[in-house]
């Protein structure tokens, strides 16, 4: 039977439960045991697919074609595991269907209510789809005290009976502030999120603190004391230079030992730590630097290309370079302003994206890439730019545009409301926003003897999507005819994958996300920017003159 281990979070959000549960994953896993990890969010969307990057950072698709929180991208990054559907649920989906059940009669004319039909279901998604695993880490979203997250809490406290408290964890991570004008580390946060955490009836089992500074072994010893765990079980977690300590910090703390003393199982293997101090090291230490210019509108919060950088920094690695990133506003960009602006970038990149506002600067930006055979790669919405700046200053096509921006003459992006899958017939709509999009792993078939054939040595690779509209494959010949190559395409040869120029080093557009699968050691050979040393080479030995 699985064994099942509660995060929960408590003081303030954006503590870090997602990369404490992935780091936990990547310790049991090590140890020899098989892992799985889920994420419970407590927004009523039902998923965060129409959630501005503002306010929720990147959503995160799966094989599968779900949109998730990014935390579960922390989760494929660290343990290796693909994430799927049944890996992540919301407030909303769990309130659609259970009125959806409604409607349909199955409840027998019995009142709905939160309990015991919500937490119901929320017990119902935790152990679906559950085998073989040795521990499911369920992460769940909020903070405790909000009222979003109590009928989760209620729901895992129900589940601990159910399944016998012997087969349940539940780990509490906390802020313990430091105060500079008294110099003192307080720990009364840490108590008041305990008591609210069992007055609903969950008593903490291990307690992770973190802060900025270490613990003294006192007020460690005052957290085991007023929050009733043993000091054992009190783990500080400091804060790193780079996420990528995080393992090794943990096991440090012995948060993996004292997880399996609490089951009272034995470790089957010893915890190897090598390939995190290996890319630690690299991270930290590297004095080799390769600066990529961003181009995007939501580059003010970090978190909404969270998978993009990571990617980036695993391709610095594989080339035993530090990539510095340049995050530049699109939107603010103008053209007289692009030379200056990319002084000294060693390759731009213009990611994924939805909406008109930014996309003249992101056009500006590919035109200067062109035209100076700078190393380039678009992503999605980017190879779609790529599209337009191409047929209006290649083609004279001067109002080439997409039919995502309004209604147009010549469009060269424009909606594509059925494709095939699995020989299946998928359609989207302009209407609902919500999970109509060209979702999850797609097969494209690569053109031989291209650029992008030699960077993932294959003709067929399956990479992940993310969007609504499609280049319009009608325009390919005046494309072809004037130096583009449609190198990737759909099996039906259909929908435009890939393209490059044959004059320029270094200029690829995706439709797809590779940056999805990008591992920091288990390396998705397929990713574009572990060739990130080739762009330098470039730079440097043609381009020089651009800084």
């Amino acid at each position: 039977m699985a064994r099942y281990i509660f995060v929960t979070g408590g003081v303030v959000s954006s503590l870090g439960k997602g990369l404490s549960s992935a780091s936990l994953a990547y310790l049991l896993q090590s140890r020899g045991y098989k892992v799985r990890l889920r994420k419970l969010d407590p927004y009523l969307n039902v998923d965060p697919g129409t959630m501005s990057p503002f306010q929720h950072g990147e959503v995160f698709v799966t094989d599968d074609g779900a949109e998730t929180d990014l935390d579960l991208g922390h989760y494929e990054r660290f343990s290796g595991i693909s994430a799927k559907k049944s890996d992540n649920i919301t407030t909303g989906k769990i309130y659609s269907d259970v009125l959806k059940n409604e409607r349909e009669g199955k409840y027998l004319g019995k009142t709905v209510q939160v309990i015991p039909h919500i937490t119901n279901r929320i017990k119902d998604f935790i152990k679906k789809d559950v085998a073989k695993e040795d521990f499911v880490i369920c992460e769940i979203g909020g903070t405790v005290g909000d009222i979003e997250s109590l009928p989760f809490l209620e729901a895992i406290r129900q589940f601990s009976n159910e399944v016998k408290r012997k087969n349940t964890l539940f780990i509490h991570l906390t802020l313990v502030p430091y105060m500079k004008a008294s110099d003192e580390i307080k720990t009364k946060p840490t108590q008041h999120s305990v008591k609210e955490l069992r007055s609903i009836g969950i008593q903490p089992d291990i307690i992770i603190c973190r802060s900025e500074r270490t613990i003294p072994l006192d007020q460690r010893k005052k957290i085991s004391l007023f929050c009733n765990v043993s000091i054992e079980d009190v783990i500080e977690t400091v804060d790193v230079k780079t996420i990528y300590e995080a393992p090794i910090s943990f096991n440090k703390q012995k948060l993996d030992d004292r997880v399996l003393k609490y089951f009272k199982i034995k470790s089957r293997k010893k915890v190897n730590l090598k390939p995190w101090k290996k890319i630690t090291k690299l991270v930290l230490k590297t004095k080799n630097i390769v600066n990529i210019g961003i181009i995007g509108k939501y580059v003010e919060l970090k978190d909404a290309y969270k998978s993009l950088d990571e990617a980036l920094t695993h391709g610095g690695i594989a080339n035993n370079l530090k990539v510095n990133l340049l995050r530049i506003e699109s939107d603010k960009l103008k053209p007289n302003q692009i030379k200056e602006k990319l002084k000294g970038v060693s390759g731009i990149l213009i990611p994924g994206g939805f909406g008109k506002r930014g996309t003249e600067g992101k056009i500006a930006a590919i035109n200067f890439a062109r035209n100076n055979k700078v190393p380039f790669l678009g992503i999605c919405f980017g190879m779609q730019m790529a599209i337009i700046e191409f047929a209006r200053n290649k083609l004279n096509i001067k109002k080439a545009t997409s039919s995502e921006f309004g209604s147009s003459k010549v469009s060269v992006v424009g909606l594509m409301s059925e494709w095939t899958k699995d020989g299946k017939l998928m359609r989207g709509t302009d209407k609902n926003l919500g999970g109509t999009m060209r979702l999850g792993s797609y097969e494209a078939r690569l053109k031989k003897d291209t650029l992008i054939c030699k960077i993932y040595n294959t003709q067929k690779i399956n990479e992940r999507h993310r969007h609504r509209y499609e280049v319009n494959i009608n325009f390919r010949k005046e494309f072809e005819k004037k130096g583009m190559i449609f190198s990737g395409l759909s099996p039906d040869n259909k929908l435009p994958e890939i393209i490059e120029l044959n004059n320029h080093p270094w200029f690829i557009g995706v439709q797809f996300h590779p940056e999805f699968k990008s591992r920091p050691f288990f390396s998705h050979s397929s990713w574009l920017l572990n060739r990130v040393s080739c762009i330098k080479n470039y730079w440097e030995s043609e381009f020089r003159h651009y800084r």
